[in-house]
């Protein structure tokens, strides 16, 4: 009897016991609940991809994300509830009361929100239609006016300039007599072929340029043209480029202008949310247009097209790297795969190597029978000096750095070509002068 006994205490004990801990656990549970909720919403707030999904969302319909919020009066709860009623209707009625329209004298393609919006007052109801037509789809019209500066904003009439001067220089290297026909074909084939990738480019990266800063301001991101009549346009520049360089110049040209159509649009830009050898490759597409240059002129790839190739492809290397160095925040946002932002220790390793890289090819080129050797001599001090630029961008790692390296690759280019097309080596005379051997 009394083990039984003593064993029924132990088990009320233990039920109170268990008892006292669930009361516990259930006055820590708000606590708990509380901290949980903080919590989710400090991860919500930081959640950086969801931001940049609803940002568009968010400023186009910026009255729905501030009804969102929590209203000011929730704080005043329990004064308010001390208020009596009548007074608590009191106060509202002003506010919700809405007069009742008929029927008849609305319109018959009027929605249940146009009624709900008929007694309102004036400006109200005026908005609202503003935002109602803004919501509806509207007819693109495109001005003749504006078409110009759409169309070169479109084609990217910058690069497609330095993409025809650079296929003009490989042109004028070569060791033939100069053309102007052909060289005025090859060279308005070049652009068109430039215009024809630059525009599918844009046709493809619409939904990641409205995330950036850089890239927002673009004619199809703004809807100031519509996505059909870019592949139109990008249609009608490429067929007849890829005609004029196949048939006007020549095959090898030619396949080199659509080669390079194709490196850009299906292979270069989905590589730049991939991986980042999208940099080495965009290099090729740019070293390219030089040695178009030099083939038309000859019909041929020699080592001097191979030599204008290199020295593109080097070139490139710190001009996009310190390029996209002050953009990496909009090389982010946009979701694209970039040195800068993977990688940026060698980002600065490769500006680096290949500006080093650019005083070697220009030592090279005499040794080709390409220029002179006075163009290595006189070459040196600018090479010297993106060298050097490029040495404090790979030290510093900082924006000034890379704006300095930038700017210089900017006037480096055509200095280097100006310099390598004075120096340039001819060999029509001693192609057609006779040799000793056939004179006697």
């Amino acid at each position: 009897m009394q083990t039984s006994g003593c064993r029924r205490a132990t088990g009320w004990v233990r039920l109170c016991v268990g008892h006292l801990e669930s009361a516990a656990m259930f006055q820590q549970a708000p606590c708990r609940l509380l901290r949980m909720c903080s919590l989710a919403s400090k991860r919500h707030i930081s959640f950086q991809h969801f931001r940049l999904l609803n940002r568009k969302y968010v400023m186009q319909f910026r009255n729905l994300y501030q009804q969102v919020k929590p209203k000011p009066e929730s704080t005043t709860l329990p004064d308010k509830a001390c208020v009596p009623e009548s007074r608590v209707i009191h106060e509202i009625e002003p506010v919700s009361t809405v007069n009742p329209i008929p029927s008849e004298s609305l319109p018959r393609s009027s929605t249940d929100e146009e009624k709900k919006h008929e007694g309102t007052s004036p400006n109200i109801s005026a908005v609202y239609s503003e935002s109602r037509e803004e919501k509806q789809w509207k007819e693109i019209k495109i001005e003749p006016e504006s078409l110009p500066d759409i169309l070169g904003r479109l084609f990217k009439i910058k690069l497609t300039a330095l993409v025809v001067t650079t296929a003009a220089a490989g042109y004028a290297m070569a060791p033939v007599p100069f053309d102007p026909s052909c060289f005025l074909l090859a060279s308005f084939g070049t652009a068109l072929a430039s215009c024809a990738a630059n525009s599918i480019n844009q046709y493809f990266e619409v939904p990641f340029d409205s995330n950036m800063n850089r890239t927002k301001n673009r004619p199809l991101v703004r809807g100031q043209i519509s996505a059909l009549h870019a592949v139109s346009f990008a249609i009608a520049c490429a067929v007849p480029g890829i005609t004029l360089l196949t048939f006007g110049v020549n095959p090898l040209t030619g396949f080199l202008g659509a080669f390079n159509i194709l490196l850009y649009t299906c292979c270069y830009t989905p590589m730049k949310r991939i991986s980042i050898t999208n940099t080495w490759i965009g290099a090729v597409v740019g070293a390219i247009p030089p040695v178009m240059g030099w083939t038309a002129a000859t019909g041929s790839l020699d080592a001097g097209a191979l030599l204008l190739g290199g020295i593109l492809y080097s070139w490139q290397f710190p001009h996009f790297n310190a390029l996209s160095w002050n953009l990496r925040e909009d090389y982010s946002r946009g979701g694209y795969c970039m040195m800068s932002v993977t990688n940026p220790d060698l980002c600065r390793r490769v500006a680096l190597r290949h500006c080093l890289a650019l005083i070697g090819l220009s030592t090279l080129a005499p040794a080709l029978d390409v220029t002179t050797w006075t163009f290595p001599v006189i070459s040196l001090p600018i090479n010297l000096c993106i060298a050097y630029l490029g040495f404090r961008f790979y030290r510093d790692a900082d924006r000034a750095s890379a704006r300095r390296l930038f700017f210089c690759s900017l006037w480096h280019l055509p200095m280097l070509l100006l310099l390598m097309f004075t120096c340039k080596k001819s060999v029509v005379g001693k192609a057609e002068s006779p040799s000793p051997a056939q004179a006697s």
